[in-house]
């Protein structure tokens, strides 16, 4: 299999010459992981599966592609029934790629005032992961061969006060997709870290815009073009990627004031 470097150093496999057969979106009704699979643009042969929550809504998702689809039942918080779901989701055939898409958003002033909700808000951005990729990506490993995407966020870089518990889910987060690069690095079996800034949606309906904004769109077409090629690491917008190194140097005590 062909191999090339990244800018990182890091050896990936090549991008596959064909679409992928089956794919596995964890969080089937994530705007985010719709659009990477509308801008895939996935032949009629292709199996979706889409695991969630929400079947009404992924009855709607259902509607709107043109291949052949099935829903699984998904409950991120259900840590100990994931084994059980990506077995289901492995059962009737090799999986080629995984969209790891679940999540939540919750605001801080919400989480100050009730902790729990605060974990459970961790539990699904962050741990939740942890759970169903490790065990996707074991299976993937034994192939020889798949791809697993990582919806991170600019918020990992360096957690503000505004929404430090999402800030600090998603850093758990990256640096567990990093991780989990190197531990499948030679395998066969690649990760792409995606790390968008502000996404206009409906996880983030009545709230201004941070700069360098995108939209599920923009990052669905990012994702897709990556896959192409051999990053290991998309930003959504890539100007994100030199502002994610000037909040890494704003000294702390002005960190501290930034209002959002």
């Amino acid at each position: 299999m062909l191999r090339t470097r990244t800018r990182e150093g890091a050896r990936l496999p090549a991008a596959p010459a064909t679409p992928p057969g089956r794919v596995l979106l964890l969080g089937g009704t994530s705007e985010i992981g719709l659009a990477i699979l509308a801008a895939l643009q996935l032949p009629a042969q292709t199996e979706v599966l889409l695991a969630g929550r929400d079947e009404a809504r992924m009855a709607t998702a259902v509607r709107d592609m043109g291949c052949a689809v099935r829903t699984l039942h998904y409950d991120a918080t259900r840590l100990d029934e994931h084994e059980k779901l990506v077995s289901a989701a492995f059962e009737s055939g090799q999986i080629d790629l995984v969209i790891s898409a679940a999540g939540i958003l919750t605001s801080q002033d919400r989480l100050d005032a009730d902790p729990l909700m605060a974990g459970q808000m961790v539990e699904i951005n962050f741990t939740s992961h942890v759970t169903t990729l490790l065990a996707a990506a074991s299976r993937m490993r034994e192939r020889g061969s798949g791809t697993i995407v990582v919806l991170s966020s600019i918020a990992a870089v360096r957690p503000r006060k505004a929404n430090f518990v999402y800030g600090a889910a998603k850093a758990g987060l990256d640096a567990f997709a990093r991780g989990l690069t190197d531990a499948l690095h030679g395998t066969g079996v690649r990760v792409l870290l995606v790390r968008p800034g502000f996404v206009i949606g409906r996880m983030t309906e009545g709230m201004e815009p941070a700069p360098l904004a995108t939209t599920p769109a923009m990052v669905g077409a990012a994702v897709a073009a990556a896959l192409q090629s051999q990053a290991s690491v998309v930003w959504v917008p890539p100007a994100l990627r030199q502002l994610a190194i000037v909040l890494t140097l704003v000294p702390r005590p002005l960190w501290r004031r930034m209002r959002r």
